[in-house]
């Protein structure tokens, strides 16, 4: 069992009893947030036209001189992994939406592939109203990637809040880091 089954499997069942208790809040400066792991629902999707991987992949080789897997390919718009966030938005920018866009072309063209989309906030807030951002900011890139045709079965979400930054600083450019979606590809 890799670690990330292990560590959902701990997760589900203390995320179950905390959904039953929690609240709509406003925010406050002060508290932080546990994780909370939910799972995408089907969602109907419009199938979009995409490159498949080999295109993407020779495309880019024939670029960069690169050969390999177009995930890691550090020319490549699918090594992007992080879509950043303004102070309490899930908006999506337009270079974010190129980078989600190719992530999504990958997950069509290769059914077999999986993603955690993973949603952060910095430590401003409550832990409910943190953890209720990094979920609106995941299911947004969720909502993308279905628009172009990724299926539901391919993308799973789960909600940080500010428990796991990577920025420590309480400044603007350390919540500037922290307000983030990371795209993780199960296997990898």
């Amino acid at each position: 069992m890799n670690v990330l089954s292990k560590v959902l499997v701990a997760i589900i069942p203390v995320v179950m009893i905390a959904g039953c208790s929690t609240q709509d809040t406003k925010m406050s400066d002060t508290e932080s947030s546990d994780e909370n792991h939910v799972s995408m629902g089907s969602s109907s999707s419009a199938p979009a036209h995409h490159e498949s991987d080999s295109a993407v992949t020779s495309a880019v080789s024939s670029d960069s001189g690169f050969s390999g897997s177009a995930l890691d390919n550090p020319s490549s718009l699918l090594s992007k992994r992080v879509i950043y966030f303004d102070f309490d938005k899930s908006d999506i920018d337009s270079a974010s939406r190129d980078i989600i866009s190719a992530h999504a072309a990958y997950l069509t063209d290769n059914p077999g592939a999986s993603v955690v989309l993973e949603g952060h906030a910095d430590e401003r807030g409550t832990r409910e109203y943190n953890i209720g951002l990094g979920e609106r900011r995941y299911k947004a890139v969720a909502r993308l990637m279905a628009l172009q045709g990724t299926s539901s079965r391919q993308v799973e979400g789960v909600s940080y809040g500010e428990e796991r930054p990577v920025a420590m600083g309480s400044d603007d450019s350390s919540w500037r880091l922290n307000r983030r979606v990371e795209i993780v590809y199960q296997g990898r």
